[in-house]
């Protein structure tokens, strides 16, 4: 099982503090997974979550997918993810929300299809980043847009500099993150006790 610090200590190890306060965790958790710590997280997630009774588990594309489909495996449960661009095969009776990407910054019109989630789901949000909470935000809209119940969400990394978990929390919104970053800069992490 994964714990907090060996998480931490892979992000020491393996992350790279980009301009913009951008961490790249490319090697291990975004283009290269390392599926055994994937594993772990998404074991780690459904033990945190196990009495919620959670019956969907929704993420937004691209990079949170992996860490939604092994917490979704681990909980055997569905994963859905909120679309960041229309497609020929997507219905158009969809729930929507528009949401901003730091990260690009760019607006985003995020979209699931209705067939996917209703008011019987119990549905946590599970994403591989927190920074500001614009996506935890949008996908808090399409989950109350179905009328579904939502559990919480779940975070491999959180920036808690950027303050968007705390926000988050405030409003009584259950966060569990796997590590929580206090500061960062071009020379060094600190971690949130937990």
């Amino acid at each position: 099982m994964v714990t907090i610090h060996a998480l931490e200590e892979r992000i020491l190890k393996e992350g790279r503090v980009l301009p913009g306060e951008v961490l790249k965790v490319g090697s291990f958790l975004n283009q290269q997974i390392d599926t055994a710590l994937l594993t772990d997280m998404g074991n780690e997630i459904a033990r945190l979550f196990a009495d919620s009774g959670v019956t969907k588990i929704l993420t937004i594309e691209s990079s949170g997918i992996a860490i939604a489909v092994a917490a979704g495996c681990a909980m055997h449960v569905p994963v859905v993810y909120a679309k960041k661009h229309a497609s020929s095969n997507m219905s158009s009776d969809v729930y929507t929300s528009n949401v901003f990407s730091y990260t690009h910054q760019k607006t985003y019109k995020i979209a699931v299809a209705k067939d996917y989630m209703t008011a019987d789901d119990t549905v946590l949000i599970v994403d591989d980043f927190l920074a500001m909470g614009n996506a935890i935000n949008g996908l808090i809209e399409i989950i109350g847009e179905a009328g579904a119940k939502l559990a919480g969400a779940a975070i491999e990394i959180e920036k808690g500099f950027q303050g968007g978990g705390d926000a988050l929390r405030a409003k009584g919104i259950r966060v569990e993150s796997l590590a929580i970053i206090d500061s960062m800069s071009d020379t060094s992490l600190t971690f949130r006790e937990q």
